[in-house]
């Protein structure tokens, strides 16, 4: 039960009564919406992905304070990949794999990343050399991926619907704010930088 002891005449609670409704003099209760108080008190509060997402206002919340169901967020987004929160040292990301498709064969040789798969099945691959990706292993729901900097690296979609997952960046690998809808706009957008 909250109690706000500027809501009524008298500073204490009937110690007899637990969750007794109490009034003042004004009419007013003691009861107030909890969400209306926390959305007052705390202007940082968690993200909405499901209407954020269905509304088309996915955008990049870097360098706040921010609080995300990340599991509820990468099952809702649709874009190949679109960043969430971008700050000094880190990059949050959300990606979807169509099915058969991949993120492509990359490396990052100053930058850690950290993937985990949220929905769907993939393989991921990793080696020290483009050509000898030694390292491969089936993931799915709940599976972390941890990709050391100068690591050649690709996931592929081997399920039947698409791969939802999330990626961290240290340091940031993209610009604050991207949105790629697709793959083939991702890759046009690698190349052009």
């Amino acid at each position: 039960m909250y109690y706000d002891p500027y809501m009524h005449s008298y500073n204490h609670q009937n110690p007899y009564h637990y969750n007794n409704p109490m009034y003042n003099y004004e009419g007013q209760t003691m009861y107030r919406g909890y969400s209306d108080e926390y959305d007052y008190a705390y202007p940082y509060r968690h993200w909405h992905p499901v209407n954020e997402v269905r509304a088309g206002k996915i955008k990049d919340h870097g360098k706040k304070p921010f609080v995300v169901d990340i599991n509820e967020a990468s099952k809702q987004n649709k874009t190949y990949r679109t960043a969430i929160w971008t700050g000094n040292h880190l990059q949050v990301t959300l990606m979807s794999i169509n099915v058969g498709e991949d993120i492509g064969l990359e490396i990052h040789p100053n930058i850690d990343q950290f993937l985990r798969v949220e929905e769907g099945n993939g393989v991921v691959q990793m080696g020290h050399s483009k050509d000898n990706l030694s390292f491969q292993k089936r993931v799915s729901d709940d599976f972390a991926i941890m990709i050391p900097a100068g690591t050649w690296h690709n996931v592929t979609n081997t399920g039947n619907k698409p791969l939802k997952l999330y990626s961290i960046y240290a340091p940031p690998q993209h610009p604050f704010g991207t949105v790629h809808r697709t793959k083939a706009e991702a890759m046009a957008a690698e190349n052009h930088r």
